[in-house]
Formats: C-alpha cells, structure tokens, sequence
C-alpha cells in the first residue's frame, strides 16, 4: 500500500507543470525555514518556545529574506529528480547567506523588542536550515525515483567511467525503455563516493557487491579516449562478473553527432587484443589513389569491400570493381557510388579470364591495381585443389601478365601469413603467387618500366569470410557448442579498417619485388579468443571447473593442412623496418629467369592429367 501511493504521488508531481513545481518548491522552503528559526529558538532556551508579536515578524522574515537569495543561486532551477552534489554546495551557499542576513537584520533592528536574540539562534538556524532545506530536496529525489527503481528492477546498468561521455550516456538512458542507469564506476578517489546527477559512483573493487545488490546484467564500459590496452584491461577485469560488457565508441565517433545509446555497441573481441593503430602517413594513403585510376579485384569480399570503402575515400579518378559474384559485386557497388563522386565501374568475370582484363585494363586505363582476389578457405581450397590453384596461382598469373603489359603503374598483390612454410594448399599456392608476383617486378626493373610489383602478407582480420569470429559468434547464438581444432592454435588478428589502411599504404612504399609484413601484435589463442567471446556474449563456459555453466568448448582436432601456428616470414633475418613502424619489408627468396613460367607450366599440365596428389607434391615442393 506505500508504495502504490508513493507512486501515484511521484506520477502526480511529475505530471505538474515547471511553474507549478516550482511554487511548491518555495512554499515548502518558507514552511522549512520559518520551523528552523522556530527550532533554533527551543534548541536555544530549552523550551516549547512561544515567540512574541515582534519575534514572530522576526521569524516570518527569515523566508521573506531567503527566498530571493535562493532564486538567484538556482535552487529553483534544478530538477530535481537529477540532482547531485551540486546542489548540496549550492544549497550550503545559499542557506549560509541567508542566515548572514536574517541575522544582521535581527541583530540591527528592534523587531524582537528589548530583549534580543540570543548568539547562538543564529548559528543553530543556519545549520538547521541547511540540513531541512537539502533533506526536503534529496528526499524529493528519493519519492520521484521510486516508481523508476521498481520499473527497471533487473533492467539496470553500470557506467564505467564517471566522466563527461558516462554522464551523457546516463541521460540518455534515461529516455530508454529497455536500460536504465544506476550508477557509475570509477578508479578516480576523488570521484568515488559521491553523487553525480543523482547517481553514486562506486568503485571498481564494489562492483561485485553492487551487481548482487542491484541485480546488474549490463555494465557499459565508457572510456572514449584512453588507449586500447587500458579498454582491454578494463573488459578484462569485467569478464569475472555475470555481466554482460558493452562498450562506447571513440571520440570521434561521438562527435559526430550520434544518439549515446544507439551508439552503445557490444563488446568487439578487437577490443581485447591492445592493439594501437599507428596513425596513417596521408601522403602515403594518397600516393597511389588520389586522381589515379584503380581497379580492386575480389571486390566484394571482406578485405576487398573495405579496400573500395577506403580507395573511395581517396578521390581516385575513377574505381572499377571486380567481382566474380553478382550479389556481392552489387552490394559493394551500391556501397562505393554513396561515397565518392568519380566513376565508379562494376565488372562481374574472374581473374582468370585474359579476355576480359586485356579489354579491362587499356579500356580504362588501370594505373594501380590491389589484387585482393582469391580462395583463402583453407579446408575447402584443401577439398577442391583444382580450383584453388586455377584461382590462386593461374588467376594471379594471368592478372599480373595482363597488367605489365598494360603498363598499369602499381600491382599489390593481397597475401597471407599462410604462405610461409605452408602445411595447406591454400597457403602454398599464396606463396605460388607471390613468387608470380616477384618474377613481374623482376621483368619490370629489366625492362626499365617503372612498374611496381610487390605483395602485403598479414594474419587473420577480425570478421572477414574466412575468420573464426563470425563461426563462434553463430556457435554462441545457437547456444553452442564452440569447436576449436586444437587446444595450442594460435592466430594472428587485426582489424580489416587497419590491415587495409597498412596496405595501402604499404603498396605507396615498394620500389618493386618487396614482400611487406604487417605487425599483427601477439599471436592470440583460439581457445582464449573462444572463452572471451563466449563470456562477452553474457554466457559461463562449461568445463570441469564449472560444470554449471552454459557453453561446452569442443576440441575436435586439427584439420588437413592446419597448422598450430602461423608465421610472417620464410627468413626472419630478411626483415627491415620502414617509415611505418607497423609495416616491415622483407627480400623473400624468388625464382629466377624463366623459372616461374615453367613451373606453371607443368602445374597446368598435372591439372589437365587430373592428379591432385602430384598437384599437392608439386605446390609444397615450390612454396616450401
């Protein structure tokens, strides 16, 4: 019964118009200081005081004197509902002036008569004033938020980080349906304790006892400027509650004018990995792109859809788009022509048709190509080896032959860390095309042509086709289990926004026959990298250690071609650093003369013999 009529009064004042409000405001404050003089009085003489005519104008003159002076500090222009500490100092200031006053006004005139006012009435009716005055306003608080608890009991959230993006983001969600704030975290000790806009902010060790408490499912992690590796230490520290971890974007981000909570998204297990992106040379992004024509094979796949996404951004003159599959090429298409103002050409056939591209190049005049086309599955390439060489290794035969002799100015062949010492027919024939490719730079320095023929080589990026994430993502939403081939695995990781950013800028560095290496951090474990995205997603993995828990990680054991690890580099001796100390450049052994054409020769004729064991034998025997 209580609280129904607390809420029905929260819902009634809150329905009153500001004005309104307002008028009750003061007329409970004159009511609060015209008792506190009273009390002051009793407190003083130790009596049920009975004041005189005189001393009652005295008392009636305290509210007269203290209203104005509280208008002009604000007390009436605060909500109350969101108030905090604030105005707990502008109530002190403002109910301290107004005992000065009330008291040189009593002190001046003869209003109480001959007998004075005792010293000590006024120091009592300030302190009492004070404590009624800010204890009618935070209980206030306490009535209006009520009902609102009570509705989002179980539906709560925890802010960390008090600064100016949490105490945004705590507004706006109080405009939602779904969340609601209740409260902040921070390792700031001047921060902890106290009230902002009406919310507590604990600290980081009282996260345990405040998730109990309050029943909390969701802590949104709003840290917008530090570094990666604070944010991944912080969601680190998260990870040991029964919370799920959301996170706010960055700065800039923010400043672009987004809603906070649309802008509130999932944890990205990116976020875990401490990676700095360094910040990208302009001139270096733009040297191949701004006003050149450029063609991106493999254009709708991950790693070619952002090529195009930041080629666009580039000004080129004009960007023709490869793509073997209708749908894609269409998506990535409709995504380019929203962004750039040039000529955008969308071209559906395969790399490996000469027809095509020696229409395609000259047509155009292609002058920079990223060659981003290609089978990279490793357990399907394993299952049609055919195709694979076909794509892979003819595909990028026939694209490079095709664009030295268009004379196109840039070739930047996209590779993987899968072709060094490779296990896996995917990666033996990326190490095939590297090989293609270093044989044209070498045609090109022969020739004097100015041509640039080089490759990128870098690990695994987050999201792309053929990455592990999307799998465990689907794995966790069908409630598991997760599978990873091997409890030792190891990958490297990277953002596909950063690998293309390094690429390109990587492409602008060659002179010719490079091999260039992104830094791709630390190798991370599959089976953490499992556990991780299992608990972001609010889950318990289920093991030996806790047999309760909701998703089993499956061992199923390496598959053919798998290794357990992934390197860079063939010769690690053979590394030197450039201008971007994400980026590394390396001199790979090659084959000389005439040697590629032959070796694809016989490659071609095993395949025309159908004998994929010999095709098999004869890719290792090379890229090895």
């Amino acid at each position: 019964m209580p609280n129904r009529l607390t809420s029905r009064l929260s819902r009634r004042l809150t329905g009153l118009e500001r004005s309104r409000k307002q008028g009750m405001m003061m007329a409970v404050d004159g009511v609060t200081l015209l008792f506190s003089v009273w009390a002051a009085y009793s407190l003083r003489l130790g009596v049920w005081f009975m004041p005189s005519v005189e001393q009652l104008w005295l008392m009636v003159a305290a509210p007269v004197l203290s209203v104005p002076i509280f208008v002009r500090f604000g007390l009436y222009r605060a909500v109350v509902r969101y108030m905090g500490e604030h105005a707990l100092w502008a109530v002190t200031k403002a109910v301290g002036l107004s005992a000065v006053v009330w008291s040189t006004v009593a002190f001046m005139t003869s209003m109480t008569g001959y007998e004075g006012v005792p010293r000590a009435v006024p120091l009592l009716y300030g302190l009492l004033a004070g404590v009624m005055v800010a204890g009618s306003r935070f209980g206030a608080r306490w009535v209006l938020w009520m009902p609102l608890r009570r509705q989002f009991s179980g539906g709560q959230v925890l802010i960390y980080g008090a600064g100016v993006a949490g105490r945004q983001l705590a507004v706006a969600l109080r405009n939602n349906q779904q969340l609601f704030p209740g409260g902040f975290i921070d390792d700031d000790p001047e921060l902890v304790g106290k009230e902002l806009d009406g919310l507590r902010v604990y600290a980081p060790h009282d996260v345990e006892g405040i998730v109990e408490k309050f029943d909390i499912q969701d802590v949104i992690v709003t840290l917008p400027s530090v570094s990666n590796l604070k944010r991944r230490e912080v969601v680190k520290f998260l990870e040991q509650y029964p919370v799920k971890v959301r996170i706010l974007p960055a700065v800039a981000d923010i400043a672009n004018g987004k809603h906070l909570v649309s802008m509130v998204r999932e944890v990205d297990i990116g976020d875990l990995l401490g990676r700095d992106p360094v910040a990208p040379d302009p001139l270096l992004l733009g040297r191949n792109i701004t006003g050149k024509v450029v063609l991106v094979s493999g254009a709708g796949g991950s790693i070619g859809s952002e090529l195009c996404r930041q080629i666009a951004g580039l000004k080129p003159a004009r960007l023709v788009l490869l793509e073997a599959n209708e749908y894609v090429l269409y998506r990535v298409e409709r995504d380019v022509r929203s962004m750039v103002e040039c000529e955008v050409v969308p071209c559906l056939g395969s790399v490996t048709d000469r027809t095509l591209l020696k229409r395609l190049l000259p047509a155009h005049g292609v002058q920079t190509v990223y060659h981003a086309a290609a089978h990279k599955h490793v357990p399907l390439v394993e299952c049609n080896i055919a195709e694979g060489v076909r794509n892979n290794v003819f595909g990028t035969k026939t694209f490079a032959a095709v664009a030295f002799e268009a004379g196109v100015e840039v070739f930047v062949l996209i590779s993987t860390d899968k072709a060094v010492r490779p296990t896996n027919v995917m990666g033996a024939t990326k190490r095939w095309a590297e090989l293609v490719v270093q044989e044209y730079a070498r045609l090109a320095q022969q020739r004097g042509s100015g041509q640039r023929f080089s490759a990128v080589r870098f690990g695994n990026v987050l999201g792309s086709s053929g990455s592990v994430i999307p799998l465990f993502k689907e794995q966790i939403a069908r409630g598991g289990p997760v599978t990873v081939t091997h409890e030792e695995v190891t990958r490297f990781f990277m953002s596909i926004h950063e690998a293309v950013e390094l690429v390109i800028q990587a492409g602008s560095m060659a002179e010719g026959g490079e091999i260039f290496l992104l830094d791709m951090g630390e190798p991370v474990k599959i089976i953490d990298l499992a556990r991780n995205m299992v608990r972001l997603a609010g889950h318990e993995v289920r093991d030996a250690e806790n047999p309760e828990g909701d998703i089993d990680i499956e061992v199923t054991g390496l598959r053919p071609g798998e290794k357990l690890y992934e390197e860079l580099l063939i010769a690690n001796e053979n590394a030197t650093s450039t201008a971007n100390p994400k980026i590394m450049k390396a001199i790979e052994p090659s084959l000389n003369g005439e040697g590629v054409d032959i070796l694809i020769e016989r490659l071609q004729g095993c395949i025309a013999e159908g004998d994929e064991v010999v095709v098999r034998q004869l890719l290792m025997d090379v890229a090895g």
